[in-house]
């Protein structure tokens, strides 16, 4: 049976996956790249190793189609207008296959190098969720963020697996992922808690 999956969604000691003020110039909010780097390990920060490694490669694994929330796809917000914008991910993105964006505006789906298309769904998280199965062709979805949309999907109980990868920084602002505990649903159990000297990982799964 196919499954949701959320890969990599990485968190602050203080509940943040992306920082306060977030612009084109820090797409993760001030302070929001501290986050990532585990995964993308810059002069000054931690190398990832090998125990990182297995869990960014697993979340490409028996993947075939994404979703997203628009705040993911990029920093336009309200109707789109004349604005070009393509992602920020370059001429060919990482996905490699359908990725559907939540968004209330229309837009024309976007065709990109490497076999990437992102279609803009502005019927809902259920409409999304169909049409990713569908288009995933019998392998699993992976949900990326932001916050608000894994949040979404969580509330309906349809999210399969979470990994969260808690990042010792403080951001003191920001999107949360439990912004409201009562809204974290019952019936997910810790199936895996291992860390690295850069982050420890939580990955959770249905009972």
């Amino acid at each position: 049976m196919p499954k949701l999956r959320v890969h990599n969604l990485s968190m602050s000691l203080d509940g943040y996956v992306a920082g306060p003020d977030q612009s084109p110039e820090n797409p993760l909010g001030v302070g929001g790249e501290d986050l990532h780097h585990w995964i993308f390990p810059t002069a000054t920060g931690p190398r990832r190793t090998g125990l990182d490694d297995r869990f960014v490669a697993a979340g490409d694994e028996g993947i075939g189609a994404t979703i997203m929330g628009r705040n993911m796809f990029g920093p336009v917000r309200g109707d789109w207008g004349d604005v070009t914008w393509r992602g920020w991910w370059g001429d060919d993105p990482p996905f490699h296959h359908e990725v559907f964006v939540l968004t209330h505006h229309a837009h024309d789906p976007i065709e990109m190098a490497g076999g990437t298309t992102f279609n803009f769904v502005t019927d809902g998280t259920e409409s999304a969720l169909a049409q990713a199965f569908a288009a995933a062709d019998g392998q699993d979805v992976r949900l990326g963020g932001g916050a608000a949309a894994v949040q979404q999907y969580l509330r309906a109980g349809v999210v399969d697996e979470l990994h969260v990868a808690i990042v010792p920084v403080l951001l003191r602002g920001g999107e949360r992922l439990f912004e409201d505990p009562d809204g974290v649903p019952e019936g997910y159990e810790v199936v895996e808690f291992v860390s690295s000297p850069a982050v420890s990982h939580v990955r959770l799964a249905k009972a």
